[in-house]
């Protein structure tokens, strides 16, 4: 019906829903409830619009259904992937930025005619003392005042910041004060502030705690029924240096054929964590841990993160174990997975192990499982060969770790090292997801696959061009790319700033990474089965994944209704899980560029060195060693005319020839820092000669795509 409903619209542009009845000759209730549902998804998909009169088609020619940008006092800019608008503010709809609307292109002027969705819910600022008295006062100016309708509620000061609602959108804004987050300056009032403003889930409530009481902080006797005891076996966990919850473990054995046997032991959440009870559907709710610079917001109460299922050393854990079987060159050769007890011997770190391995008398504590680790490290160089010859495309990319005071405030920035014992449990988790996936897939039992689908060819031709500008050799084809042909690409680049910059743009040519109740196959790791089994703690996905296992592997509860039952909750659950964890990434990413614009703060004037890490049409951004980033805006530019060559994406000057090109070493001078906007932007240390300017871009516009840029 929704495909004769389109037809039928594309011919007529715009009916009433009795005319739409006469037209699809519908006759009985049960044909009028399903179109009325399939105008419903229609309106959802925005492909129909209802003026409350009747349906009309959302067509380009006559719509832009998009995200609003406040973007000058005279105007709203309305933009989706295809096109762009701009909005008079004569209109008598109050926008903010990210406001999903639909807006009527008419000769007369455009207008907004639906608000499908408001982007900002929830504001984030700080009461300022005036003559007037205390005023609030966003930390972005949204280009509006505020009306806080319940002020007398809260023993307000000068400083005091603060999170409120929008009630109204109107001008000033109608709000509340939902929550005080204490003085701008306090430690940790910052980071608050944004995950507030992005509604994250920060307290656990009565329910939670409730159930919390209940759960053991000890292994006992009686759980051990059913289960294999494998607390005989000699078991680690590597994490980093300020880790606290552990979900993994390892246990490496060599067999008498030259290859190995591996354990892989997850802690069995699934054990303590009920389904659909209080617990549960919070940690549904938030779906994944957010790691933050000064905090870590977890999916699941820290009694139990930190606790009863963290594999700490010394004490007895339940577990999840995959035992896989290797031959000497790193092929899996056979797998069990079951319920098991273990018992940590040692609580390794990554540097420790690293510096072990290295030099076994760097850490005499390590000896006692010193053995298993060379056998491991042996294990992981046989798996990384086999990852390496099947295509796994291993981006060169860098994340940062600020050092912060005991103000909250960044002292340094330090790029994180991936040694190679991050690689070898990066590696052994990599065999385990791809072993579990593979029982599931094969025997077509429900489950949930993280998926990673193939490129656009067009983004791929991208990537081509992007190479050829830079002088380095790429033979890819856009319409028969192969992981292996583009591991194999960024492997034969030799110049490490050209590499680095290249596996930028492969990445972003790349498709996203989701969860799927299909099994679609994971492009980047090259691989045809692959879920998440190994970090339930911090991700729901993994928790689902057990009681996949549990249900249907172990205990075998495969009747029909039961299947249903778990295929209709992956579907169901794929999607949100899916976005709950791009949520988190934003998040991270938001609260990083708030940290870097506080550590670029006081060194305004100074001059660094980076590399050009991105060119767009308004200028062109800086990367510096440390991954902060800048943008170098085209009206600082002053030496010449720029022209963007989107091809090449480069900058080349009219009148000189000069060009600016991704990858190019550049020195800079930082000449502005906006903390709240969480922006950094430099110049160029040593312009040249100057030439007449044209400006053409909208400095608006400038701040709406870095921030775009940001969150890519």
């Amino acid at each position: 019906m929704r495909d004769e409903i389109m037809m039928l619209f594309e011919k007529n542009k715009s009916m009433n829903v009795k005319e739409l009845q006469k037209q699809l000759g519908i006759t009985n209730t049960r044909d009028f409830k399903e179109m009325c549902v399939c105008l419903n998804e229609l309106e959802d998909e925005r492909k129909l619009y209802n003026n409350h009169v009747k349906y009309i088609l959302i067509d380009n020619k006559n719509f832009v259904a998009g995200k609003a940008r406040d973007v000058s006092p005279m105007e709203y800019a309305v933009f989706n992937r295809d096109n762009k608008v701009y909005v008079p503010k004569s209109d008598s709809r109050i926008l903010l930025d990210s406001d999903e609307v639909l807006v009527k292109i008419s000769r007369k002027g455009n207008e907004v005619v639906h608000i499908y969705e408001r982007g900002i819910k929830y504001v984030v600022g700080t009461f300022v003392s005036t003559r007037r008295g205390l005023k609030f006062r966003s930390d972005v100016d949204l280009h509006t005042s505020f009306d806080v309708i319940n002020e007398k509620d809260f023993a307000l000061s000068n400083n005091m910041k603060a999170v409120v609602k929008v009630v109204e959108y109107t001008a000033p804004l109608k709000v509340k004060i939902e929550k005080l987050l204490g003085k701008e300056d306090e430690p940790g009032v910052d980071v608050t502030g944004i995950l507030c403003e992005n509604e994250v889930r920060q307290e656990f409530g009565k329910k939670v705690q409730k159930e919390l009481d209940d759960i053991p902080t000890k292994v006992k006797k009686k759980e051990l029924k059913d289960r294999y005891d494998l607390r005989a076996l000699k078991t680690v966990t590597i994490d980093g240096d300020s880790t606290k919850d552990f979900d993994d473990a390892i246990s490496v054995e060599k067999l008498t054929n030259g290859g190995w046997r591996l354990y892989v032991h997850i802690a069995d959440v699934s054990h303590y964590v009920k389904e659909d009870e209080a617990i549960d559907e919070e940690a549904f709710k938030r779906g994944t841990s957010i790691y933050v610079a000064d905090r870590v917001v977890p999916m699941l109460p820290f009694q139990l993160s930190n606790g009863i299922c963290s594999l700490n050393p010394d004490v007895d854990r339940l577990t999840l174990t995959c035992r896989m079987d290797f031959n000497k060159d790193g092929i899996m050769t056979d797998y069990d997975i079951f319920d098991s007890v273990i018992h940590s011997d040692e609580r390794c770190t990554y540097s420790k192990v690293n510096e072990y391995l290295d030099n076994p008398g760097s850490h005499p504590g390590y000896d006692k499982v010193g053995d298993m680790l060379r056998d491991f490290s042996d294990l992981a160089a046989a798996l990384k060969k086999q990852t390496k010859d099947r295509g796994h495309i291993d981006f060169e990319t860098k994340e940062a770790y600020f050092v912060l005071d005991e103000k909250g405030k960044p002292v340094d920035v330090v790029v994180k090292e991936r040694g190679w014992a991050e690689q070898m449990i990066e590696e052994a988790m990599i065999a385990a997801n791809v072993a579990v996936a593979h029982e599931l897939h094969t025997k077509k039992l429900p489950g949930m696959y993280r998926v990673h689908e193939t490129p656009d060819p067009e983004k791929i031709e991208a990537l081509i061009n992007m190479a050829r500008s830079m002088n380095v050799k790429c033979d890819l084809d856009p319409n028969n790319c192969r992981p292996l042909d583009v591991a194999k690409f960024l492997d034969a680049i030799e110049d490490e700033n050209a590499k680095e910059i290249l596996s930028s743009v492969a990445i972003r040519s790349m498709q996203k990474a989701r969860y799927s109740e299909e099994n679609l196959g994971h492009y980047g790791l090259a691989l045809e089965e692959y879920c998440h089994f190994t970090s339930p703690i911090r991700r729901y996905p993994d928790l689902l994944i057990h009681r996949m296992l549990k249900r249907h592997v172990i205990d075998r509860q495969n009747d029909e209704k039961t299947l249903k039952k778990d295929e209709k909750r992956m579907k169901k659950s794929a999607l949100h899980l899916s976005e709950k964890e791009r949520d988190a990434v934003m998040l991270e990413r938001e609260v990083n560029d708030l940290k870097s614009a506080q550590y670029m703060e006081n060194k305004v004037g100074q001059k660094f060195e980076g590399i050009i890490s991105g060119v767009t049409s308004f200028g062109f951004f800086v990367e510096l060693d440390n991954t902060i980033e800048g943008l170098i805006p085209l009206r600082t530019m002053k030496d010449d005319y720029y022209i963007y060559d989107a091809d090449t994406m480069s900058l080349r000057g009219e009148n000189t020839g000069r060009t600016f090109k991704m990858g190019e070493h550049v020195n800079v001078v930082l000449s502005d820092v906006n903390v709240p906007k969480r922006q950094v932007t430099f110049e160029l240390a040593q312009p040249k000669r100057e030439y007449p300017v044209k400006v053409e871009e909208e400095l608006p516009v400038v701040e709406g795509e870095f921030k775009e840029k940001a969150l890519a």
